[in-house]
């Protein structure tokens, strides 16, 4: 048979899939080996930078992000390199003045990026604009992106219409971001369908199998024509991730939509990669595998879903989980129906998550994110948020209906000043760690921190003791969780004051105890200060918000145990008020 219109494929091996199964842990130097085979394949492309990658290089794997884009860059000789962008947000979590994206994007085409894929959270094409701009200027290939949902106020048409805007600024190719595996196979044939009717660029179709849908997604996407579809190498696909390699090429051989790579070229890779995974299975959350039909009713992304878990376990509050997954689809409701998506999703999730533990009338406290999303600062919501909401989080203020980039000035001679002045660069991809991450950058760049340990099956810690460590933080699907461990099959772990952990009281007369657990972001007063009800003492950073912690009574400042970067658990105490 002839092949008229061979599907082709991007492997996410090296980015979203073990974004999604080992937390964005796999190191630079087991993604060569990979890499070396993938590039054998035949691929449209590999994406391997971008999402979460950054982040994890830095703050746990000691692991130099633009170094590892470089390296890849150099054995990926035939492949095309893609990353993920979120836009204005590029690599973090909030917006980045122009001026930053623009450096950020040159720099990462001049280390090796062919191909960017660029989204927004709330499909505001304002928030696109500049990166997109960008990468055409520098001549790669752009890739706009639609973040896909359902709600009352998303429909195919107007995803369709999404799609033509994203044309009308030149885009290479249009992908379909399925976050949270709700595409159904009805909606991707007419989705795909309706694009190709009014566009003469490549579709692309991205999903993930969190629901069990995606392969049946995939093939009505065949049949309606899509080009490009994502796929992981089988030890790293399915569950969260993406849908097997292997089998979606072997399902169309011989047919008219052939991808042409050979079976056999992918063998290899897949023993490169079972390699990796014996290496990494300690890291392997069941959850993450598993088939998750919740996310059909919750339309919960399944890393949020396991988010939710953990984070209720630190509250000691797991029996309110039912409550948590009822009041979701409310926030979201309330605040326009955003997709769920970095940074969205943890947005409405940790409101939820206060609206149920707080108790009482609902949004009595809000996250500022919240606030800042209700002011306009994040985009335009895809639905209208009624008045009394608004006067309910941010009071009389009118939200801003400009681009949010705009408010932003520029900073990134300043920033780089300022790095220099630290002596933290060595070269000039320094200064945008800095800029991006400037909690953690400092000691990363100085070489202070170390490479966290890759964790072993607990038959393993069993027979050595020496490795059991005293506390470790998780991260799963980029949300950071710190652990202390009390034994592990009945082996008693050393106390983490004996290893020279910083001692945090929980329990003392005055004190002011951490209502989360969280990274402290700032500490907002001193010793010797007077504090009065409603002061915000602390700054925590959990679940990529900011949340403050404030003063419950009036008094003076005597003690204060945290430093900024410490990690704190729910009842720590931060400091004490007389």
């Amino acid at each position: 048979m002839s092949v008229t219109n061979p599907v082709k494929i991007t492997d996410t091996t090296l980015r979203d899939a073990h974004q999604s199964l080992i937390a964005t842990r796999l190191r630079t130097e087991d993604m060569i080996p990979v890499a070396r085979e993938i590039d054998k394949a035949g691929f449209f492309s590999v994406e391997a930078w971008g999402g979460a990658t950054f982040d994890s290089c830095i703050r746990y794997l000691n692991d130099d992000p633009w170094q590892r884009l470089s390296d890849l860059n150099s054995v990926l000789k035939n492949t095309p390199i893609q990353m993920l962008l979120r836009g204005q947000n590029l690599v973090g979590y909030k917006h980045y003045p122009d001026d930053v994206v623009e450096k950020f994007i040159e720099a990462a085409g001049r280390n090796g990026v062919d191909i960017f894929r660029i989204f927004d959270a709330l499909n505001d094409i304002r928030n696109m604009e500049k990166s997109m701009e960008t990468v055409k200027d520098i001549g790669a290939h752009l890739q706009g992106t639609i973040s896909y949902t359902t709600s009352p106020v998303h429909s195919t048409e107007k995803f369709i219409g999404f799609a033509e805007a994203l044309y009308s600024k030149g885009c290479d190719s249009i992908c379909i971001k399925d976050m949270a595996g709700l595409i159904m196979p009805k909606a991707a044939k007419e989705l795909i369908t309706g694009i190709k009717d009014k566009v003469d660029i490549p579709v692309n179709l991205h999903s993930h199998s969190t629901s069990g849908i995606s392969p049946m997604s995939y093939q009505a996407a065949i049949e309606a024509g899509v080009d490009i579809l994502d796929t992981a190498m089988s030890p790293f696909a399915m569950g969260t991730s993406q849908p097997p390699t292997e089998s979606v090429v072997a399902s169309l051989k011989d047919t008219d939509r052939d991808t042409g790579i050979d079976l056999m070229k992918l063998k290899d890779i897949k023993n490169q990669c079972m390699l990796m995974r014996e290496k990494y299975a300690g890291l392997i959350d069941p959850i993450s595998e598993r088939i998750d039909s919740d996310v059909l009713i919750y339309q919960l992304p399944g890393g949020m879903i396991s988010n939710l878990v953990s984070q209720l376990k630190e509250q000691n509050a797991l029996d309110k989980i039912d409550l948590v997954h009822n009041e979701i689809p409310h926030v979201r409701k309330d605040l326009g129906y955003p997709p769920l998506v970095t940074p969205t999703s943890q947005i409405v999730g940790t409101q939820a998550v206060l609206n149920v533990l707080m108790g009482g009338e609902r949004y009595s406290n809000v996250t500022q994110e919240v606030k800042d999303y209700v002011r306009g600062l994040y985009g335009k919501p895809p639905g209208k948020i009624s008045d009394e909401i608004i006067k309910k989080i941010i009071g009389d203020q009118n939200p801003f209906s400009g681009r949010p980039g705009d408010l932003l000035e520029p900073l990134y001679s300043k920033m780089a000043k300022e790095a220099a002045e630290k002596g933290l660069v060595k070269k000039d991809e320094d200064i945008l760690t800095y800029i991006l991450y400037p909690a953690i950058a400092p000691s990363f760049l100085k070489g202070e921190r170390n490479a966290e340990a890759i964790p072993k099956l607990s038959a393993k810690y069993a027979s050595r003791s020496s490795e059991i460590p005293s506390c470790m933080e998780v991260e799963v699907d980029g949300e950071i969780f710190s652990v202390r461990i009390l034994s592990v099959e009945g082996s008693a772990v050393e106390s983490a004051d004996s290893v020279g952990a910083k001692k945090i009281p929980r329990d003392i007369k005055g004190g002011i105890m951490s209502n989360m657990q969280g990274m402290v972001l700032k500490v907002e007063t001193n010793i010797g200060a007077q504090v009065k009800p409603g002061d915000t003492l602390v700054v925590l950073e959990a679940m990529k918000m900011e949340n403050p912690i404030k003063s419950t009574k009036e008094g003076k400042v005597t003690q204060i145990f945290v430093d900024e970067g410490d990690t704190v658990q729910n009842g720590d105490v931060l400091l004490v008020i007389e």
